[in-house]
């Protein structure tokens, strides 16, 4: 058996170009789908999502804003301009690229953002929406890996999904979702005593711990989907995932590649919540 690869480039594309419809179709009644995007230091990672995220959101019709603040900014002036970019009516969505610096409070900035503009889904009230099935703003990343399953037309009733990562960002939502489409989830962690035990288990594994390696062929049950979020380097300097994927692909029905998976799908769910937060507008 070899897996069936998840092409994320093709399912963002498709998504992207149903975006950029429905944006046109906002600005016919006067609503410009905009973007903030607040940059805090030189992180080189950092410089490179954002310019990433900004493009996509010309490409897809969006008016963005990036504002690019020096490292020595204060958190007290950090907070004063989510207060602006929260009373900005062409703002629909606001982005804090983290990490921030040591002494900013990463979640006092985040609990400062408007929850209406909260289009990464990390203030509590998105995660308490997230948990109680209210509408809200869900984490790009785990919400572009159920895309994905989505995609592959995969019904996860009665499945038994295994989330490897605990996050705030990816795992812990990521489980939420799965329960939300009526799988039975198990998250794993650093503590979990027999990880190989419970992933022989699995029909869908979703592994999200930064981490090559984690999960590898004799983990795997024959003909599990596997969605791999990570994003590593090798030792060789190689972009990998969280999944031997040479050795997983022999193994599992699905599987998400690295690069070319998840990645590009977090910036196009990053669109479609901004392009929500808009539509919500008119509403």
């Amino acid at each position: 058996m070899t897996a069936q690869r998840i092409d994320g480039n093709a399912i963002s594309q498709e998504l992207r170009g149903q975006v950029a419809q429905r944006a046109l179709a906002l600005k016919s009644k006067g609503v410009t789908p905009g973007l903030a995007v607040v940059l805090v230091g030189e992180n080189a990672a950092s410089h490179v999502y954002v310019r990433n995220k900004v493009k996509a959101c010309q490409d897809s019709g969006f008016f963005s804003l990036l504002e690019k603040h020096p490292d020595t900014l204060s958190q007290d002036a950090l907070l004063l301009r989510i207060e602006a970019l929260n009373n900005d009516p062409q703002i629909h969505g606001i982005l804090v690229q983290l990490p921030l610096p040591a002494h900013i409070d990463a979640q006092k900035v985040i609990e400062a953002i408007d929850p209406a503009k909260d289009v990464d889904g990390f203030h509590i009230a998105s995660a308490g929406a997230l948990m109680t099935g209210m509408p809200g703003f869900w984490p790009c990343t785990p919400y572009g890996c159920m895309k994905m399953l989505e995609s592959i037309a995969y019904d996860l009733r009665g499945k038994h999904a295994v989330v490897i990562g605990r996050s705030n960002i990816v795992g812990k939502p990521m489980a939420l979702m799965l329960l939300q489409k009526n799988a039975t989830v198990t998250i794993c962690h650093s503590a979990t005593a027999d990880l190989k035990a419970l992933t022989l288990q699995a029909d869908v594994i979703v592994a999200a711990v930064g981490k090559p390696n984690v999960l590898t062929a004799d983990m795997v049950k024959p003909g599990a989907s596997v969605i791999d979020v990570g994003m590593n380097r090798n030792a060789q300097g190689k972009l990998c995932g969280d999944v031997d994927f040479a050795g997983v692909e022999q193994v599992a029905s699905f599987i998400t590649p690295v690069p070319g998976g998840v990645g590009p799908m977090t910036i196009t769910m990053l669109l479609v919540n901004t392009l929500e937060a808009a539509q919500r507008c008119l509403a």
